[in-house]
């Protein structure tokens, strides 16, 4: 423990955001870089707790309080050996995750908690900058190899490990270029893509082997059979990618358009002389849904130039303070203000939308406030669906079959990871293809305990990979 006095001599003090009259005028990063003196300081706030709390509430078994003490010594090496251990990517989990662990955070209780997801981001920025190692070697090849279908941060996990363990790793991806919801889902703003892609140069150093263009069960795709029959082993890291949609009148009108939809073109059209096929420049943009995804396209919405930005939430508005029903050390669902909140922009709670207005393109919003009891008409010409996802597309790989498919409409797996389907090659499943629309964190702790499973068939029954979680009980 660095300093057993830290949490009473200091506060909470996180990173300062770039002024917003100058990030909204670019899509780098919001958040400045603490100094080392900073981090050393926040670092301090970590109380060593007897039982760490925080450990239990990240679904990765991150060592917390370890690496928040090499942090506050300084010590980068030691801090950041602590935090690959059990986290492939704290590169993507600390500018992105919404940090369980700080609501598990012991000095939470009657303080603020420490300021766990940040120095994760700096631990990782520290090892990157000063050379230190940032993944696990491979072994020695075992002669096995291992097909992965997806490139999300699942399945990247998936094959960072799997790697590790020897193992020879393609990983197919559908879309022109890898990342999945690291590439197209996350705004440059929160995640610049030079941090993808820096990461993907560490993963082919390693072997792991990367081919874009390719959808398995596609029309033009292989099909599952074929990829399972030239592989030892194949994982399913598929996403949640079925986009939920509000079934109203005028659900069909062009300018209606789904959150992905509209944070893919925004993403693509960043490439230099890229056109841009669906833009905010100027309108009236209207986003149903209060999630992060929601926030994505409000931070999109102000650095595309819209109009106005209104921000709308069928719940009622989140308590400011954890309620009694969602006790420590659980994540509670409380009241957040984004950096993109914080840019401008209206919220509605308690707002149900009743029909979207139109002829050739949408030009209103027919909805009702519930909080008040009254209909009103909301002016926009551009209005962004992000009420979260329905489960992985499994038709065309024949997987879409009632015993395959839980009543949440994701992939069936047993205890051991694997797709109840014959055949002499196992076929594994992680990530929101099997636990639902979820967490970063939650996908890269389902697919290194995939690749756990994975390698344990193909060793014949022992593995040294470690099982951050068992499968989400409801999919077996």
């Amino acid at each position: 423990m660095g300093s057993p006095t830290g949490f009473l001599e200091h506060s909470r003090q996180g990173p300062r955001p770039r002024p917003i009259p100058v990030r909204v005028r670019d899509w780098h990063e919001v958040y400045e870089p603490q100094s080392d003196e900073e981090v050393a300081t926040q670092a301090s706030r970590c109380m060593d707790c007897g039982i760490p709390f925080c450990t239990q509430g990240c679904p990765l078994g991150n060592r917390i309080p370890v690496f928040n003490d090499g942090a506050y010594r300084g010590d980068w090496a030691r801090a950041a050996e602590q935090l690959f251990a059990t986290n492939n990517f704290p590169e993507f989990t600390g500018r992105l995750c919404p940090a369980p662990c700080e609501s598990a955070c012991v000095l939470g209780l009657g303080d603020e908690p420490v300021t766990i997801e940040r120095v994760e981001y700096e631990v990782a920025e520290h090892a990157f900058a000063r050379g230190l190692p940032v993944a696990t070697a491979p072994r020695a090849d075992t002669g096995r190899r291992v097909v992965i279908v997806g490139s999300g941060p699942a399945g990247l996990a998936a094959a960072a490990q799997l790697r590790a363990a020897g193992h020879a790793v393609e990983v197919l991806e559908r879309a022109d270029a890898l990342g999945g919801l690291l590439r197209y889902g996350i705004p440059e703003f929160k995640l610049e893509k030079r941090i993808l892609e820096r990461r993907l140069e560490v993963l082919r150093a390693a072997g792991v082997v990367f081919t874009c263009g390719v959808e398995v069960g596609g029309r033009l795709g292989p099909s599952l059979a074929t990829v399972t029959a030239d592989a030892d082993a194949v994982v399913l890291a598929l996403g949640s990618t079925r986009p939920r949609m509000i079934d109203v009148p005028g659900a069909e009108l062009p300018g209606v358009e789904t959150a992905m939809a509209y944070l893919e073109a925004a993403t693509r059209a960043l490439a230099p002389g890229a056109p841009s096929r669906l833009d905010a420049a100027g309108r009236h943009v209207v986003i149903l849904g209060g999630g992060d995804t929601g926030a994505d396209c409000l931070g999109t919405a102000h650095r595309q130039g819209a109009a106005s930005v209104t921000q709308i939430e069928i719940m009622d508005r989140p308590p400011d303070r954890r309620p009694a029903d969602q006790p420590w050390p659980t994540m509670p669902r409380v009241f957040k203000t984004t950096s993109a909140h914080a840019e401008g922009g209206e919220r509605r709670f308690s707002t149900e939308t009743l029909a979207f207005i139109g002829e050739e393109r949408v030009r209103a919003l027919r909805a009702v406030d519930h909080l008040r009891g009254e209909t009103l008409e909301m002016a926009c010409d551009l209005v962004l669906i992000a009420a979260g996802f329905v489960g992985p597309e499994l038709h065309g790989l024949g997987l879409d079959r009632p015993e395959l498919i839980t009543e949440r409409a994701t992939l069936r797996v047993d205890g051991r990871w694997r797709v109840p389907v014959a055949g002499a090659t196992p076929v594994f499943a992680c990530g929101d293809a099997v636990r639902g629309q979820s967490l970063i964190v939650w996908a890269i702790a389902e697919g290194r305990a995939a690749a756990a499973a994975a390698d344990r068939h193909l060793r014949g029954g022992a593995t040294s990979l470690p099982t951050p979680l068992e499968p989400y009980a409801q999919s077996w």
